[in-house]
């Protein structure tokens, strides 16, 4: 204190003597022993360029008419406040003139502007730093330089780079004349990051009972280089440190010691770029629950709530355990005190636990509990949706103005929009800045707002594409938020109605007289706009032939045509939960093969129909689309054709009339020739696979775990099934699985499901059987199949534009001809590496290599391209 006041007078004299020497040179005298009260006649400026006179006077507090004594405290102190802007290098004030009395006087300010900045830049960065730097430093051109902002955007900088692991960046500002504006600086800061620290070793002393890997494991953004940090960054950020440490007496905390304390941590260099750190810690004594009892709950029983919580006597003093099952804060599907009154409406709930008693190694713990009233939502509040309909984000919402409060409804509701497709899904997820809880405890009241971002989620492809031997160009588009309410509404086509959720696709793909297709399809979530009842609608014609531009073979003596059409249900369920999605659809399609090429199906010529029911139950619960971290997602779906060989399973034998070659069903005696079984093998392709018959069974389940931070596990499990109602009548010729590859074929084939397994050659897993009915002998029979799928999966980016993220994979699975061969365990195995790449115009993009172990002919080193699937 006694320094600042040294500091203080010295800068008070300073400018005493600098007003001296200015009334001095104006020829008006300042007697500093008998200081003399003056009316402000009035007030100049001089040397003023950027700040207009009136600005200048302002900031003086100097009026005409106001006593002013000089010199006196008055002075000082409006130099002081001209001097403070940091506008200005140099400040003074002077007695212009006094009047004849000399009773008034009139001043003149005199100032050296600070030159203005024309122009900032940094060097030493890269341009994605740049832009985030700039951002941040939030320079004004024009503005003004002085040591404050030099400082000021030189720790901005260092906290930027600091972040990043860069502690020893270095930060020079180079400051030179403008040669073209006048009184103006042009100001570069010359940023030298240094290397990247990372901490190379992390000591753990005095921890006797709790093992070093579990304080490791805690510390989640302090790693050390150790192999099971592998997926870890080991930057240094020292505001992570600093929670690291809480984390680690936690560590302590959970295992029952309370008393646990850091002693003391040093970070120290062991070699240049790498960091030590020693942590030294105080374990004390373990310590045990004894009495647990509840005071305060009048809407759940003691018993209730000791379920919940899952301490009882004689449990270890486990302090963190405890509070996230009181508070929350493990995993989502763990249920929490809090969230059982929450769910009730009970927002204003509290619960503090008390140690009422310790005695030895024994804690009596009290649960105090204000229940408090139950909450009604008032607003439901929607923000951001600038292009979809209010309706679209209402309607998937389970929170409506006058029911109860339900943190598990709000928190399901957060979901929905993630998962609709229009929105950020990162965004809407971010508790900061994404959604909020407004809670009015006057009247028992809470206002929701959901914070949406709007995000492009139509789909322009333009692609081409290698395969079947041959170049495809696709041209496709697909209106994921399309609106057919908007149809005729003036302005509304920019390009087309959009806003209602609904989708609307048409492709179409060709490489010219060989392979055409064209697809269109329309989905509306809510047909009837108050239930979630979706409509499909789907309609399809592809056909091929066996012209060969390659080679300049233009010919139609092959040809295969699919044409057809598919209308489909889906309703929501309420049982076994809300997750569960019923559909129910009806298809026709129609094939047509004019002498096709053998080997593909079980005939070469002729026509088939193809009518059927299905049926499929879906229940996803993961939390985003794009980049699952958490949730489920079950599909199970059964296609059914009329059993038409249950009305052509007998025939009734007969005699030919000797006359005139027609058939006799009588014998000579009167009586009837006796029905025999058909024999279908001696029907004609065209007789036999008229109208095909099956029954198909689909299964798949996928699970998403959340390892650490965005490090997901995904696994995943596929079975499907081909049957038939008549073994003699046999498997239909198409509606079969190809197995092997990278699942896509070149081109849109209808009449199989292919089915990748990567690390193998396309379709080269699946199985041929003999056939009378082309010139080949036999064609694919995959009438089974069962795949396993593994990934570690972690995001390189994650943004609304654009969502990159790496992958490593097992798989293995196979493709039997017949139930009665297929063996769970005969697979074929693969692994293998890969990357994804989502964005919003596009679709999803990918690259995969594997590695196929059982196969020496179609296994071994494999490329894969993805297009618009995931495996």
């Amino acid at each position: 204190m006694e320094m600042k006041s040294r500091f203080a007078s010295m800068f008070v004299l300073l400018l005493l003597a600098l007003f001296s020497a200015q009334a001095q040179d104006a020829g008006v005298e300042v007697d500093y022993l008998r200081p003399r009260s003056y009316v402000v006649g009035g007030v100049s400026v001089e040397g003023n360029t950027y700040f207009s006179a009136e600005k200048i006077i302002q900031l003086t507090g100097m009026q005409p008419g106001m006593r002013l004594t000089v010199p006196g405290d008055d002075v000082s102190g409006i130099v002081r406040r001209l001097w403070l802007q940091r506008y200005f290098e140099e400040v003074s004030l002077q007695i212009d003139r006094v009047s004849a009395a000399a009773d008034t006087a009139w001043f003149k300010v005199i100032i050296k502007e600070r030159p203005r900045v024309s122009r900032w830049s940094l060097s030493g960065v890269k341009s994605g730093e740049r832009k985030d730097l700039l951002e941040r430093l939030n320079f004004r051109r024009a503005g003004e330089f002085s040591a404050y902002v030099e400082k000021t955007a030189s720790d901005i900088i260092k906290r930027y780079y600091a972040e990043k692991g860069f502690l020893q960046t270095q930060v020079q500002a180079e400051v030179t004349r403008d040669s073209v504006i006048r009184n103006a600086i042009r100001v570069n800061f010359a940023v030298d990051r240094g290397p990247r620290v990372r901490v190379k070793t992390i000591n753990f002393i005095g921890n006797e009972h709790v093992s070093d890997f579990k304080i490791a494991r805690a510390m989640k953004k302090t790693k050390s280089n150790k192999f099971y940090n592998f997926f870890h960054s080991k930057k240094f950020n020292e505001k992570e440190y600093l929670s690291d440490k809480k984390s680690a007496v936690g560590v302590f905390n959970e295992a029952g010691y309370r008393d646990a304390r850091l002693v003391r941590d040093t970070v120290y260099y062991i070699e240049p770029g790498k960091l030590a750190i020693d942590l030294v810690f105080e374990e004390g004594n373990r310590y045990y629950f004894r009495d647990i009892t509840w005071t305060g709950n009048s809407v759940y029983s003691a018993e209730a709530l000791n379920g919940i919580l899952q301490l009882k006597k004689g449990d270890v003093y486990d302090m963190v355990s405890m509070e996230k099952r009181l508070y929350g804060g493990g995993k989502q599907t763990d249920y929490d005190v809090s969230k059982l009154y929450r769910d009730n409406g009970f927002l204003f709930f509290n619960v503090t636990p008390v140690e009422t008693n310790i005695q030895n190694d024994s804690v009596d713990v009290e649960f105090r509990i204000s229940e408090g009233k139950q909450a009604t939502l008032n607003n439901i509040v929607i923000n951001g949706n600038d292009l979809t309909n209010e309706k679209v984000v209402r309607r998937q919402i389970f929170t409506r103005p006058g029911y109860l409060f339900s943190q598990t409804d709000f928190e399901r509701s957060i979901r929905e929009i993630a998962s609709l497709g229009q929105f950020d899904s990162e965004a809407i997820t971010d508790p900061a800045t994404g959604n909020s809880i407004i809670p009015n405890q006057l009247n028992n009241t809470v206002d929701l707002v959901y914070n949406v971002r709007e995000k492009p989620s139509s789909q322009l492809e333009l692609s081409g594409g290698w395969g079947g031997n041959t170049f495809v160009a696709t041209v496709g588009v697909s209106f994921n938020n399309f609106s057919t309410h908007r149809f005729f509404e003036k302005g509304a086509w920019r390009p087309v109605p959009l806003g209602d959720a609904q989708n609307l696709s048409i492709r179409f793909q060709t490489n010219g007289t060989y392979y055409t297709a064209l697809s269109a399809n329309f989905t509306e979530p809510w047909l009837f706009g108050k239930k979630p009842t979706s409509l499909n609608l789907s309609a399809y014609y592809t056909r091929q032939t066996d012209s060969y531009l390659a080679l300049n073979i233009l010919s139609h003596n092959r040809e295969m045509e699919v044409f057809g059409m598919s209308a489909s249900l889906g309703n929501r369920l309420k049982w076994p939960d809300n997750y569960f999605v019923m559909y129910h659809g009806l298809n026709w399609q129609t094939y047509n093969l004019k002498n096709w090429y053998s080997g593909y199906f079980l005939f070469d010529d002729g026509m088939s129909h193809n009518f059927s029911y299905t049926f499929n139950l879906t229940r996803n619960s993961t939390d985003q689309m794009i980049y699952p971290r958490q949730g489920s997602d079950l599909s199970f779906s059964l296609s059914l054709t009329p059993p038409y060989s249950l009305f052509r399973h007998y025939e009734m034998s007969y005699a030919q009339d000797a006359k005139n070659g027609t058939r006799v069903y009588a014998k000579p005696d009167g009586t009837a020739y006796k029905w025999n079984e058909i024999n279908y093998d001696k029907w004609s392709a065209q007789d036999r696979y008229r109208w095909i018959e099956y029954h198909k069974w689909k299964f798949s389940a996928a699970n998403y775990i959340k390892l650490v931070g965005d490090l997901v596990l995904m696994a995943r499990a596929q079975f499907g099934y081909l049957g038939t109602y008549n073994r003699n009548w046999g498997y239909s010729p198409f509606e079969g699985f190809l197995v092997g590859g990278d699942g896509m074929s070149g081109y849109s084939t209808y009449g199989q499901d292919v089915i990748s397994l990567r690390g193998y050659t396309n379709y080269s897993l699946t199985p041929t059987q003999l056939t009378a009915y082309n010139s080949n002998g036999h064609a694919y029979a995959g009438n089974v199949y069962d795949k396993f799928t593994v990934e570690l999966r972690y995001p390189v980016m994650l943004q609304p534009t654009s969502t990159i993220f790496v992958l490593a994979f097992l798989e293995g699975g196979n493709c039997w001809s017949d139930i009665r061969e297929f063996n769970p365990f005969q697979i074929k195995r693969s692994a293998g590496v890969g990357v994804r790449l989502f964005l919003p115009m596009v679709g999803l993009l990918g690259i995969d290599w594997g590695y196929g172990f059982d196969d020496s002919k179609n296994g071994g080193s494999q490329f894969h391209f993805v297009i618009g699937q995931q495996f």
